[in-house]
């Protein structure tokens, strides 16, 4: 991109640029030119296709509208860079054919702001495919400057708040937002492929989920009743399976009143799918399936780099019960000691577990898969079998009343998916809902969702059920670090 004037010149007071600013626009009104009076421009081509296209456009007049990013002011003749949506395009204005008066009022232009400009492809002595000019139109006036082109807009804090200004000053935030959109895309074709419907199902809930996640509590005026915003979209979900659809899933925001992390904003974006006649490993199945379509759809390749470390998403992934992660990690076997809550304990103090829950076998065993061994696992990993104490809604193993049949995805040491074989016995899930209800409120405040409860036992089918973060899914193919690069507008406190 070549230089431009404004950007080479020493540091000039923010204000007085804006005060600059302001004069232009005003004399642009007294003058009849008010930009913000136009409600149209007949844009014909993007800068992309130009560039793309450049044996069939040249000598063709076309007609492209953006940003105006660089200006180089060269006497009677003058060259710039205007961006839209798919990139830059060199433009190349010259007196003799935009007029005096119309090159002047090019020259007085500022960098950020909007034009529209007509004129015939062509490629400059140098190679570079431009546009010579013949009609150049403010369309919007840029009052405020942009940060400096060689340093960027660099603040994180600054970047969030303002995110329209890092979406135009760094082309590689708008290419991970398109890659974003690529990959819910890519879900939704994949998902609907397989015979899913996609449902919406309600944001704001009567009551608080029985889920151990804390939700966020607003008030209904007219009907004088305090809600909820959702924290999961599973117990809506699996009714549309007691009424007959087999298959289901939601994409949508999710809200949790927790605690914010380079992994965690209060409000993200998960898919939550569940499918009868099929089990936990059928699912596990399903989501090898839908990984290697998304892969291959939006980056052609299962293999990446994550933060400098090569992961390979190629099938099938690595498949280990939770007993046996931590068994190969931390060489503690609780298989030989099931159910025995001393033994788990002794085995804790010895390794350095802590909890915050009643210290029995299955927390334990939790404990020390998430202390322990999550930090081991960068290629994909399935992690199943959970004890029954954090898995409320998944049935209970063959082989064990303490375990369950659920599994989560791991790769790059963080959980990508969760899965279960749904809890479908209505007697079982009421005990296990007000159980974990009392843990969270007491005896005596608790309550539970009753008209789940009444679902089920209508009868719901054998179902497998997943529920998958695409906010960290973003984060892992487009190798971002923090979950607020891959979020437009992650959640900010608020500047005092």
């Amino acid at each position: 991109m070549n230089g431009n004037k404004e950007n080479t010149q020493p540091e000039v007071n923010v204000n007085e640029l804006i005060k600059v600013r302001r004069e232009k626009l005003a004399r642009l009104r007294e003058a009849g030119r008010d930009p913000y009076d136009i409600v149209k421009y007949d844009k014909t081509h993007s800068t992309s296709s130009v560039l793309d296209n450049f044996e069939k456009l040249e000598g063709t007049k076309v007609s492209i509208a953006g940003r105006l990013m660089s200006k180089r002011i060269m006497g009677k003749a003058s060259f710039a860079h205007v961006l839209d949506e798919e990139g830059t395009l060199q433009i190349y204005a010259k007196r003799d054919i935009l007029g005096e008066d119309e090159y002047k009022a090019f020259k007085k232009l500022d960098i950020g702001d909007i034009v529209g400009v007509k004129g015939e492809v062509f490629k400059t002595q140098r190679g570079e495919i431009s546009v010579i000019a013949d009609e150049i139109l403010l369309l919007a006036k840029s009052l405020l400057p942009l940060p400096e082109k060689y340093h960027g807009l660099k603040d994180a804090d600054l970047r969030y708040r303002q995110r329209y200004v890092d979406l135009i000053v760094n082309s590689e935030v708008r290419d991970t937002f398109k890659i974003r959109s690529k990959v819910i895309s890519a879900i939704r074709e994949y998902m609907d492929s397989q015979g899913y419907l996609e449902v919406e199902t309600p944001v704001l809930h009567n009551h608080a989920t029985n889920s151990a996640a804390k939700p966020f509590k607003t008030h209904h005026n007219t009907l004088d009743i305090d809600m909820f915003l959702r924290v999961e979209t599973e117990l809506a979900l699996k009714r549309l399976i007691v009424g007959g659809f087999e298959r289901v899933y939601e994409i949508g925001r999710i809200f949790r009143n927790e605690g914010m992390s380079y992994k965690h904003n209060p409000e993200f974006t998960s898919i939550e799918s569940y499918e009868a006649y099929t089990d936990y490993m059928g699912i596990m199945e399903r989501v090898e399936e839908l990984f290697s379509f998304v892969l291959d759809k939006v980056l052609e390749t299962r293999d990446i780099t994550y933060q400098d470390e090569e992961i390979s998403f190629k099938t099938p992934y690595t498949r280990l019960t939770m007993a046996e992660a931590v068994a190969k990690y931390v060489g503690v076997d609780f298989m030989e000691f099931v159910g025995d809550d001393t033994h788990a304990i002794k085995e804790a103090k010895k390794h350095h577990i802590k909890s915050e829950e009643d210290p029995t076998w299955g927390v334990l065993l939790n404990e020390f898969f998430e202390q322990k061994v999550e930090e081991e696992l960068v290629q994909p990993t399935f992690i199943y079998d959970y004890p029954i104490e954090v898995s409320p809604l998944a049935k209970k193993t063959k082989y064990t009343d303490l375990l369950t049949e659920r599994f989560e995805l791991f790769a790059s040491r963080r959980e990508l998916g969760n899965a279960f074989t749904e809890l479908n016995d209505p007697i079982d899930q009421k005990e296990r809902f007000v159980q974990q209800a009392k843990l969270k409120h007491g005896d005596k405040d608790y309550t539970v969702d009753e008209d789940f409860i009444r679902a089920l036992e209508y009868g719901m089918p054998p179902t497998g059920g997943l529920g998958m973060g695409i906010d960290r899914l973003v984060m892992l193919l487009t190798d971002t670090a923090s979950i607020r690069d891959v979020l437009l507008f992650p959640t900010m406190r608020p500047k005092e």
